[in-house]
């Protein structure tokens, strides 16, 4: 397992792709495009908008307050274990057989939060993964070698712990 240190942590809020105030004005450009969604309130605004990402995450919480139901609509369902600020084996290979699978729903016990290192590392060419900036929007961030590599450089501020 690998977790996050306090003193990291303040790395994390900074939007890791392009920050857009209100999903509905992603509305036309998400429709037939390969997206994947980590939380509960993203996933929902995109289901509501009728598209069914391809590879959903949640937690059942928003913000650390209970959100309400599992999504639908989703044929394969994967289940992992997350404890809060880390990265769990079972987290990436859930996220792995989500990929393989879509469309596919990631439920998290415990917290989601961070699955957006590990899926962009699994996700393939120019998929888009939207997630929640909390109080601020929705963060695109499509898929390329520079996303990869970013995503491999905030991998570096995690230390490895037993636990999983």
């Amino acid at each position: 397992m690998l977790r996050l240190p306090e003193s990291h942590r303040h790395l994390f809020r900074t939007p890791f792709g392009t920050l857009v105030p209100d999903i509905a004005d992603l509305a036309d450009e998400i429709q037939g495009r390969r997206i994947y969604t980590v939380g509960d309130i993203v996933t929902g605004n995109v289901l509501s908008m009728g598209i069914i990402p391809d590879v959903a995450v949640v937690d059942g919480h928003t913000m650390r307050s209970p959100c309400g139901r599992t999504p639908e609509g989703f044929p394969t369902v994967f289940h992992a274990k997350n404890p809060p600020g880390t990265i769990t084996g079972m987290l990436v290979e859930a996220l792995k057989n989500a990929v393989a699978s879509p469309p596919a729903l990631v439920v998290v016990e415990g917290e989601e939060d961070l699955a957006v290192i590990p899926l962009v590392l699994v996700a393939p060419e120019g998929v888009w993964i939207l997630y929640g900036q909390p109080c601020r929007g929705v963060v695109v961030r499509e898929i390329d070698e520079k996303a990869r590599k970013t995503a491999k450089s905030l991998l570096e501020c995690f230390i490895e712990e037993s636990g999983e």
